[in-house]
């Protein structure tokens, strides 16, 4: 069984962006350390415009081979004018109002999300999936998830976009790992309690 995986950055705080969505402060923290830290662990979490500023375009896939990411992920590519930003991997959409995908290496899933995330978990495959981003798409995917790699940024947002948008639930995690790095970034890792 595949495993779902929500690896995703925040707000110390636990916002994925501001009230808007936008989390471009974040990326005020991406030092040499940390990208080497991504490029080596998770090259595939690189879309494809950083994968080039990188070098490192043939990176294989370590951890996962499909994406699913919601709407409003999405429409940040789109908005540059990629329409596959991780054609490296098997890319799902989540999204009732686009009906097309604007790129044949993009699926759209309008309906039955769930559904289909149980369809992806139960095939055959060495690597996971990973759910991008979405706080409405990870709140309807919660008992799906099996692991959280939480990229922790050193900023309180004070309000924002949750990286859970649902109503009060208890869902028990046991920590796995925990690393630091020089510029206060942590990345820790859970495990979901069955």
């Amino acid at each position: 069984m595949r495993k779902l995986t929500y690896f995703v950055a925040c707000s110390i705080d636990g916002f994925i962006g501001d009230p808007d969505g936008d989390a471009t402060s974040m990326m005020t923290f991406l030092s040499e350390e940390f990208l080497g830290f991504l490029t080596s662990e998770y090259p595939e979490t690189v879309a494809v415009q950083g994968r080039k500023v990188l070098g490192i375009e043939g990176a294989e896939n370590r951890h996962f081979d499909t994406v699913i990411q919601g709407r409003a992920s999405y429409q940040l590519a789109l908005d540059t004018g990629i329409t596959s930003p991780y054609g490296h991997m098997e890319e799902l959409v989540a999204s009732r109002t686009l009906r097309v995908a604007p790129d044949p290496g993009v699926e759209i899933v309008s309906e039955d999300v769930v559904g289909r995330i149980r369809e992806l978990k139960a095939q055959e495959s060495r690597r996971g999936i990973w759910l991008c981003g979405g706080s409405e798409l990870a709140g309807e995917l919660i008992d799906e998830i099996d692991e959280l790699v939480i990229k922790t940024y050193p900023q309180i947002y004070g309000s924002g976009m949750p990286m859970f948008g649902t109503g009060f639930t208890v869902t028990p995690f046991a920590l796995r790992d925990v690393r630091t790095f020089g510029n206060g970034i942590l990345v820790r890792t859970y495990d979901r309690v069955r």
